[in-house]
């Protein structure tokens, strides 16, 4: 189990060493590719596993848990491992398109390899401080690919985002070594035994704290968010896509690992906290999305409104929310991503991302117009989309616990992403072009139309499969929120039947 557990992480860095060495030559971005493609192969044998025999664990090393480095994979690992590989796939393929030889000899690829990889390890990690060093991996990778070009704002945006990022690791080292301390260990199914036995409950409330301001950083939840919109539509579109998919879903993914596992001594006191956090994270992003103008920007925001949505279902603690949570976290990712590829492809052919310079796209461009509602409606929440689905699962269990106030909330969110997307469709696809071109498609040099419409299609393809077919999916959150409230089969497989 070892080798399943451990390739979905190896294989990107091999693959970032072998593009890094053939970065000044056209081989390393089809080294990219076909890694991208390496890993998605054995992340899905790695779900396959998973699902036959439930939550497996791997000891590196033979070192028994807790004392050695523990790799463990139960339902929300494996499909986080697999949206991952999905996501990098496509924005690989999407990179031969866009990214320049400049930035290839800069080492973009396997920048971006590396972040694949720290984002991996992220999510099967079975101990904290091991958590720690793959987000530290993310951190320089994504600080050097948010920086690759050295334009202004790129840097601007880079300080930003790597000053919050470092006050947040300070933040969480600073938990680890006060947890470490009272209870002597760090092995997530360890800690989920050795914090009953801890006298100081209140000591253990303000770690959990701790924890929760650490990773609401890295989920960019209000009012830690302010890093994100600064810096996320600086980049290149294929790094805003990648960045905008996965690496706040670390920060959730981290929230949800912890709150459920190890820290649920006093659920009254941090799951209200969460709650609030929520609401306030929705209504936040939502109107920072309304106040904007440009496409990569009102996207930037809108990350922010569905973390929310995210943590909700963390925040209210029932199967069916954490259910919700779960489905709304493999929707969103794939959602976002395409989003994010679709302003990239846009910009492209119209010169632009401000929505009053572009326009035309839906006489000009049909396909991409239609490419770009499907993504769109879903994240709005139309049905039968699978935006649609997360959202009423989640609405549903708000209102299952009586949480008319969150319900309402999620709803008037919803609302108001509907109309953020109609003024993008209002400006920049329906009226004409302010210049008068016509934004087409064809101007494109075959190739890179190829290179941008294949990720871009296929990406929509799965959102509307899990619109359409929700069922398998909702089954699937539904098992996985179960494993997360009976974490048994977790701590059974890490340490063995005796614990």
């Amino acid at each position: 189990m070892s080798w399943y557990l451990s390739l979905p992480i190896a294989i990107p860095f091999l693959t970032a060493i072998f593009a890094f060495l053939l970065r000044a030559s056209p081989y390393g971005r089809w080294i990219s590719v076909v890694g991208s493609v390496a890993s998605l192969i054995f992340s899905i044998m790695l779900m396959s596993i998973v699902l036959r025999e439930g939550v497996i664990a791997g000891q590196m090393g033979n070192w028994p848990a807790p004392f050695g480095i523990t790799l463990v994979a139960d339902l929300l690992s494996a499909v986080m491992v697999l949206i991952t590989a999905i996501t990098g796939l496509a924005v690989a393929i999407y990179s031969m398109g866009e990214v320049t030889k400049r930035m290839e000899q800069l080492g973009y690829h396997a920048l971006f390899q590396v972040l694949i990889a720290g984002v991996t390890g992220s999510f099967l990690t079975g101990d904290l401080f091991n958590l720690y060093v793959w987000f530290e991996v993310m951190l320089i990778s994504s600080f050097g690919l948010l920086i690759l070009g050295g334009r202004k704002e790129q840097i601007d945006g880079g300080i930003k985002y790597v000053t919050l990022n470092l006050i947040s690791t300070i933040l969480f080292l600073s938990g680890i070594g006060l947890l470490y301390g009272i209870t002597g260990t760090l092995n997530l199914a360890d800690l989920s035994l050795a914090v009953e036995d801890v006298e100081n409950q209140g000591l253990l409330t303000v770690i959990a704290v701790m924890f929760m301001i650490a990773f609401g950083v890295k989920a960019a939840v209000f009012p830690l968010f302010f890093w994100l919109p600064a810096a996320y539509h600086t980049p290149a579109f294929s790094v805003s896509a990648v960045f905008a998919g996965l690496l706040t879903k670390v920060g959730v993914y981290a929230l949800i690992r912890m709150f459920t596992l190890v820290f649920d001594h006093d659920i009254g006191f941090t799951h209200t906290i969460l709650l609030w956090v929520a609401g306030l994270t929705m209504v936040t992003g939502v109107l920072g999305a309304a106040a904007q103008s440009d496409f990569r920007k009102i996207l930037s925001f809108h990350i922010i409104s569905q973390i929310g949505y995210m943590i909700l279902g963390l925040a209210l603690f029932t199967p069916l929310a954490l259910m919700g949570a779960v489905f709304y976290l493999v929707h969103h990712i794939v959602v976002k991503a395409n989003l994010f590829l679709i302003a990239g492809v846009a910009e492209k052919i119209a010169g632009s991302t401000e929505l009053a310079k572009i326009g035309g796209l839906y006489k000009s461009a049909p396909l991409l117009a239609i490419l770009f509602l499907i993504p769109a409606f879903s994240l709005a929440g139309f049905p039968p989309l699978s935006g649609f689905w997360a959202k009423y699962i989640l609405v549903s269990a708000s209102l299952e616990v009586e949480g008319w106030i969150i319900a309402g909330v999620a709803l008037a969110v919803g609302l108001l992403t509907i109309y953020s997307m109609t003024k993008i469709w209002g400006q920049a696809f329906w009226p004409a072009h302010p210049d008068g071109i016509q934004p087409k498609l064809s101007h494109l040099p075959m190739f890179t139309r190829l290179c941008y419409l294949i990720p871009i299609a296929g990406l929509a393809t799965l959102t509307i499969i899990i619109g359409f077919f929700p069922e398998p999916f909702v089954q699937f959150a539904e098992r996985s929120a179960a494993q997360l409230l009976d974490p048994t089969a977790y701590v059974t497989a890490v340490l063995g039947e005796t614990q």
